[in-house]
Order: structure tokens, then C-alpha cells, then sequence
């Protein structure tokens, strides 16, 4: 099985750049030894079930609290799909075999 979570997390509650509080919600991901990808608006992470991302939600949130974080805003999207796998390189692979190269 394969499932890919699309998350982003930050706190509400501090300074108006975010990019310390995502660098260390990204090492926990980065720590986690599942596959992922940054992105600059979400981070889209692979892992073989869904109780493994959401024990990665957990962690960042736990993060961010360990940081004194009090409010913390965070989407989830996830798409979950039996019988598959590496669909984090395979989904773009699959578009750019149609048009050709994609920006990554």
C-alpha cells in the first residue's frame, strides 16, 4: 500500500516568518526515513501506512510544542492506494511521459 500525505504545519503564534519552525518540523520528517518532497507551500511524504503518517503528524506537532509553539495551523490531505508503491517518483513519471519534462 502507499500512502502519500500532502502536510503543512507551522504555529500561529510567533514571528512572521516560518521557516524555523518548518526546518524543524522538516527534520522530523527528514528523520522519519520515509520518502518525501519539500515543497514551498506543503511537504508530500510516502509511507506504507497510514498509522506511520500519522505517527509523523504526531511527531511534528510534538515538535512544535517542545519549541513553545501554543497555536499550530495544519492541512492534511492524503491519498491512500492499495497495490502500489514509490508513487512519490512514479505520479510525475507517469505525467511526463504524456508532455515531457515537469518542473520538480
Amino acid at each position: 500500500m502507499s500512502v502519500l500525505l500532502n502536510m503543512a504545519m507551522f504555529p500561529t503564534d510567533q514571528t512572521e516568518s516560518k521557516s524555523e519552525y518548518v526546518a524543524e518540523v522538516i527534520k522530523v520528517i527528514r528523520d522519519s526515513g520515509f520518502s518525501y518532497q519539500l515543497t514551498s507551500m506543503a511537504t508530500i511524504i510516502e509511507t506504507e501506512k497510514i498509522s506511520e503518517a500519522l505517527n509523523i503528524v504526531q511527531k511534528c506537532y510534538e515538535k512544535l510544542e517542545e519549541l513553545g509553539c501554543n497555536r499550530v495551523y495544519s492541512t492534511l490531505t492524503f491519498d491512500i492506494r492499495k497495490g502500489k508503491e514509490n508513487r512519490l517518483k512514479t505520479k510525475i513519471e507517469s505525467v511526463e511521459k504524456k508532455i515531457g519534462e515537469v518542473s520538480k
